[in-house]
């Protein structure tokens, strides 16, 4: 089985509109909402690519209803620790001339809440997937992730670990099966402006050596680069198409990387692992398995 954890989930309330004026009525010609949520958004491509996976974390009050309902309506196991005050966030996605972003801060977490996720993540068992991905709530400690990996330790369960800064590198010694920064990600731990797909490679295999079995590195127009737990080296373009969306495509990128490397095929997980992130930037939502199958055989 496949797990994910979304701290603080969302309904991602997306309108468009020809100008955003500031101080004054605004119309919109689109609306739509979505469940957003790193985690989320990584159990809804599993899902299209027919990867089940049962998605974890905290809700609270009616727009925390409205995000477990909705997923479990998409096919989607829902388990979350249902929060005694607050609600689940809204996050208002702006598509005018420019992108803006109102994102909710969320419910505070408390210590029984957090150790109801603990007993939930007790079940995992040999042989299942934890995916731990985005920011961390300010009500959680900020070490949370190393205490969940630490939890775990005893357990062959492959963890993924999508996240920056100190909050990646501090889990490496933990030996996570896959972490995924972007190229300036990358630079920013060690202090650096990586330039060249040479200097990129020299610095995965540096958190390679920290711990982590397979390092993806998305490098924006420039594809991306992969060091497998082999020692192998990977390279894909990106797919042709036009931006749509810039919310979630990372989250595809790595559901299609865990649905493809089930066989330890890490060249094919890349590839599939682009072809989802590339359906969801082309796309108004999350990556299709229509989309993701066309832009595969392109690649």
């Amino acid at each position: 089985m496949v797990y994910t954890v979304t701290f603080n989930p969302a309904i991602d309330y997306v309108v468009r509109m020809e100008d955003l004026k500031l101080g004054e009525v605004n119309r919109t010609s689109y609306e739509e909402m979505f469940f957003g949520g790193k985690g989320i958004n990584v159990s809804i491509v599993l899902n299209e690519l027919g990867i089940k996976s049962k998605t974890l974390g905290f809700t609270a009050g009616f727009t925390g209803e409205a995000i477990e309902n909705g997923l479990k309506s998409m096919g989607i196991d829902a388990d979350f620790v249902r929060l005694e005050k607050g609600n689940s966030r809204i996050n208002v996605k702006i598509k005018a001339a420019e992108e803006t972003e109102i994102n909710g801060q969320g419910p505070h977490i408390d210590d029984n809440a957090l150790e109801a996720l603990f007993r939930k993540l007790d079940n995992l068992k040999d042989g299942d997937t934890l995916i731990l991905a985005g920011s961390i709530p300010n009500s959680l400690p900020s070490d949370i992730y190393e205490k969940i990996l630490q939890r775990l330790s005893g357990k062959n369960i492959k963890t993924v670990v999508d996240a920056t800064k100190d909050l990646l590198l501090n889990v490496l010694k933990y030996e996570p099966f896959l972490i995924k920064p972007n190229n300036h990600e990358l630079g920013e731990m060690f202090g650096l402006k990586l330039t060249t797909i040479e200097e990129i490679e020299i610095y995965a295999r540096k958190l390679q050596e920290k711990g982590a079995k397979n390092v993806l590195i998305s490098m924006a127009g420039d594809g991306a680069l992969l060091v497998d737990e082999n020692g192998k080296t990977h390279i894909s373009g990106v797919c042709k198409g036009t931006v749509k969306n810039s919310v979630g495509a990372g989250d595809s990128m790595v559901a299609g990387f865990v649905a493809g490397s089930k066989d330890g095929n890490y060249k094919y997980a890349l590839k599939l692992g682009t072809a989802a992130g590339g359906a969801t930037a082309f796309s108004d939502g999350l990556a299709t398995k229509e989309k993701i199958a066309e832009l595969l055989n392109t690649l």
